[in-house]
């Protein structure tokens, strides 16, 4: 039988009632009691023997960024923004700093029909919009698996089969016999010369197709519709997921200056002054320009090494692509799971935690992102069952204390990842100078862990003092974005058309 007491207090941090709940239940013969505690508190861990509790502490210290950390890492990162927009860096950065070639997001004036084309992986959509006064007012969408002779055949072939997908969503929905301009997400690394230029740096995930790296992703696209002759459609632009993000935030909120992806990789942009993208030669009427950061490979040179673990490296030699994508490595979907398995199995491995049984930790995947995001649940809740289920997953016998120290290790982790985006988010508030910025986010970690939001608001707000922000949901950048995007593209061949004949 469980007992719960209510207990209802004023937060000093937001003025807000804080329901804390007193759980006593029976475990291994004793009595547990466990008080709810606020997602933005730091965490802490109280264990019924003091030694061990020092001794866990003592083991996971690296883990926690001291103030010198956090400030070197902001002076890692503005390096590295700078080397990545020099015209001639002395080194290379680690940050690409892409220019996406949108220097307008959408400003209401947004009239007509769109398609959109999203690939990023083995499945993909294609998205038709019409837009009257700048609002969507309908939206279709149908999705196509890319089968795997497709994802490692050639590349024209790859292309062409786009094409027949397209062609077959255009049929299907009786939308022939008209022109349109279209978007095309291609979230895999690449280089833009132009809007509707971008060059493929790189396959990844389960795609390999020969003859596309080192070509412009864009005219593929385009040849191969055109070969098919019953297609009025030309693709206007390209961008990736997160300028998607931008794109779509803008259209939510038009102070939106700044977006991420927060999900199984991580990545951000933001809008820079064009006189500060220095590596874009020449004389250029606009203003403004998104630029593409490239984040998650932040430290691939080694700049942030100082703030990297054992358990950090385990989980690098694990991945499918060593030695790269190293700040998502700290944090993302893709990897927390397996970094919080690596640091259960030091900690068994020395006898602080489970009787010195591993169970099932040495299983690479065995414990997932999800996973850690309902320990921290239980921890806010003030509760332990899922955290009970958890080791019991990977067959890890548990007392009291062990069920104190999963969640302890579980919050120091997902706070790390946590300081780690303000930190960059308040140097970008800052960079920007605006009166407010909307920050648009999307991806699973963003939505589904509970620490995330509440922990980003408060750290963001002290990394970047006074700075006006919010953080906005905004779903769906690589699809709906990506059609907003072909809208601006055609907005400004349009400005570009008018400036010529004048």
């Amino acid at each position: 039988r469980v007992n719960i007491d209510v207990v209802l207090s004023r937060s000093l941090v937001k003025r807000k009632a804080t329901l804390y709940l007193e759980l006593r239940q029976p475990l291994s013969g004793s009595q547990v009691k466990m008080t709810a505690v606020s997602p933005t508190t730091r965490p802490k861990l109280t264990l019924s023997n003091p030694e061990l509790e020092r001794k866990v502490m003592e083991c996971l210290s690296p883990l926690v960024l001291t103030e010198d950390q956090q400030q070197k890492v902001r002076e890692v990162f503005l390096d590295e923004m700078r080397l990545g927009l020099a015209a001639n860096p002395e080194r290379t950065s680690s940050l690409l700093m892409e220019n996406t070639f949108i220097p307008e997001l959408p400003d209401g004036t947004e009239n007509g029909e769109y398609l959109a084309l999203d690939l990023g992986g083995t499945h993909f959509r294609v998205i038709y919009v019409r837009m009257k006064n700048g609002r969507f007012s309908e939206e279709v969408v149908d999705y196509f698996h890319v089968p795997s002779e497709k994802r490692l055949g050639p590349g024209q072939d790859l292309f062409e089969f786009l094409a027949d997908c397209i062609a077959e969503f255009v049929q299907k929905r009786n939308l022939g016999g008209r022109n349109f301009q279209l978007g095309f997400t291609f979230s895999f690394p690449m280089t833009q010369k132009s809007l509707d230029v971008g060059i493929l740096v790189s396959w990844t995930k389960s795609f390999n197709c020969p003859g596309v790296v080192g070509e412009d992703a864009v005219k593929m696209l385009n040849d191969a519709i055109h070969k098919r002759k019953d297609l009025d459609i030309t693709v206007k632009a390209i961008l990736n997921d997160t300028t998607g993000t931008l794109v779509m935030g803008a259209y939510m909120d038009k102070r939106c200056a700044l977006a991420m992806i927060l999900g199984t990789g991580c990545n951000g942009c933001y809008i820079e002054k064009v006189e500060r993208i220095e590596k874009w030669l020449g004389k250029h009427l606009e203003s403004e320009m998104i630029v593409d950061i490239e984040w998650g490979a932040f430290g691939d040179n080694g700049v942030l090494d100082f703030i990297k673990t054992d358990w950090d490296r385990a989980v690098d030699d694990q991945s499918l692509l060593v030695h790269s994508y190293t700040f998502e490595k700290y944090f993302a979907g893709k990897y927390l799971g397996d970094l919080y398995r690596e640091i259960l199995l030091t900690l068994t491995k020395k006898g602080l935690m489970c009787g010195g049984k591993i169970g099932n930790l040495h299983t690479h995947g065995a414990i997932t992102t999800t996973s850690v995001s309902r320990i921290e649940s239980d921890t806010f809740k003030g509760l332990l069952e899922e955290t009970k289920m958890v080791l019991n997953d990977v067959k890890l016998n548990h007392d009291d204390d062990d069920l104190h120290i999963a969640q302890y290790v579980a919050g120091i982790i997902s706070y790390r990842g946590i300081t780690l985006v303000s930190l960059i988010t308040g140097i970008l508030l800052e960079r920007m100078q605006r009166n407010h910025c909307t920050v648009a986010i999307d991806g699973s970690l963003f939505k589904h862990h509970p620490r995330f939001r509440p922990l980003m608001e408060k750290l963001i707000s002290e990394f970047a003092p006074g700075r006006s922000f919010d953080l906005r949901l905004a779903h769906d950048g690589s699809g709906k974005g990506a059609a907003l995007a072909a809208a601006i593209a055609e907005r400004l061949e349009q400005k570009r058309s008018l400036t010529n004949s004048n």
